[in-house]
């Protein structure tokens, strides 16, 4: 999909919100909008999405399937959840027997079992947010665009959201996420584009920048806490497994010298041979970690 020459204001004699935009992006590619509140993300997404029409310019090679998840849920509508979903996967394009399969699909997923009956009006945003999300990925998204989607959700639905972008890039899909939280840390990877002044850059990332594994064991009741405030902080969580105790030191190998000391043992799965120096940790960049 690309996006040539694109200009857009909303009104014909109002200021450029967005001038000479050119940016493209393929199959199986996501970009995160970046910028400061008011510089024009929405208005990019939206012009990808097909909410907007260029002013000036033109979207080329949009995907036949485009999932939109506003920044903000429109949940003042007379619909029960159920129904409401229904009728997106109807409008979708899905028969019947497919909507309703797919509605129980992320009405399960994302937790919204319990208000499948409730009508729009009397959820929570973080709860509205979620209907947000699933109705744009009842069908199969070729382009996903989310404005802001981890805005209200809660841990277990932030957590989602990584691995709802990945489903879609395996299945060749394209992205367009915009993000002022810093969870861009979630999506390894991903494109940088920077709306500011009216224009779009891409960020190229630094081939210099210095990342550290460190392992950490923590209780086992606490795992989910940590490893969501570990992300909240920025770190890359690599994976959680279970806690292997190194051998112990205390009994000396037979084979050395009197009074020498046994050679340190390398940690568990780390990839550090015996004897190597640990790599020293870095901050306040992205440092991948390992919870228990």
């Amino acid at each position: 999909m690309r996006l040539e020459g694109v200009w857009l204001r909303y009104h014909r004699r109002g200021p450029w919100v967005l001038r000479e935009t050119d940016v493209r992006i393929g199959p199986g590619e996501v970009a995160v909008v970046l910028g400061r509140n008011g510089v024009g993300k929405s208005t990019l997404l939206q012009l990808a999405a097909g909410v907007l029409r260029p002013t000036r310019g033109r979207v080329v090679d949009r995907p036949a399937v485009v999932g939109w998840v506003p920044e903000r849920f429109p949940a003042d509508q007379p619909f029960t959840v159920g129904a409401y979903l229904t009728a997106i996967g109807r409008v979708a394009g899905l028969s019947g027997p497919a909507a309703d399969r797919a509605v129980r699909q992320w009405v399960d997923r994302l937790g919204l079992t319990r208000f499948h009956g409730a009508r729009l009006p009397q959820l929570s945003k973080g709860t509205a947010q979620k209907v947000g999300l699933a109705q744009a990925l009842l069908r199969p998204p070729g382009l996903l665009v989310l404005d802001e989607p981890w805005e209200g959700l809660d841990v277990a639905a932030r957590e989602l959201v990584p691995e709802v972008v990945d489903e879609v890039l395996a299945d060749g899909g394209t992205v367009l996420v915009s993000d002022h939280r810093g969870e861009t840390v979630r999506l390894p990877g991903a494109r940088q584009w920077t709306v500011a002044d009216g224009t779009v850059t891409e960020e190229r990332p630094s081939a210099d920048a210095a990342v550290a594994v460190v392992e950490l064991a923590v209780p086992a009741a606490g795992v989910v806490a940590a490893v969501a405030r570990l992300r909240a902080e920025g770190h890359h969580v690599l994976r959680v497994r279970d806690y292997v105790a190194p051998p112990s030191a205390a009994r000396p190998d037979p084979g050395l010298p009197a009074g020498s000391a046994p050679p340190p043992a390398a940690r568990p799965d780390s990839g550090v041979p015996a004897g190597s120096p640990r790599p020293p940790v870095t901050g306040p960049g992205p440092v991948p970690e390992e919870a228990r």
